[in-house]
């Protein structure tokens, strides 16, 4: 029986995932097979592989944009990226806008605030 869950995300530029996987000390590997639970694999255009004994898989939607698919049993996954991956997909917020801000010609700069939150400074 398959654990596997899939989410539907905005993700569609693949080097801002890669900065924010690698500021989260983690790979990303282009078609390869994600684990899960029992041993149960599944194959991704892109592989977060995770610390832990799981990995997120991303496959490429007909609108071009990339779904997120794990085995969330365990909070493995959760316990890395975030509750509904909210730590990944910050990230990766972040890094898509500072590389749209800086290829208009701007300035980019972001700041940690206390509370945790990112602070995007465009000017």
């Amino acid at each position: 029986m398959s654990h596997f869950t899939t989410i539907k995300t905005q993700i569609k530029d693949i080097e801002a995932l890669r900065q924010a996987c690698a500021e989260l000390g983690l790979a990303l590997e282009q078609n390869a097979q994600a684990r899960g639970y029992a041993s149960n694999q599944i194959k991704g255009d892109y592989v977060i592989r995770l610390k832990g004994p799981y990995d997120i898989a991303l496959n490429r939607q007909p609108e071009g944009s990339y779904s997120l698919t794990d085995d969330q049993w365990g909070n493995y996954v959760e316990d890395e990226v975030g509750p509904q991956h909210g730590k990944l997909m910050q990230l990766y917020a972040v890094h898509k806008a500072m590389r749209e801000a800086r290829k208009k010609g701007h300035l980019a700069r972001r700041s940690q605030l206390q509370d945790g939150s990112i602070q995007l400074t465009i000017g």
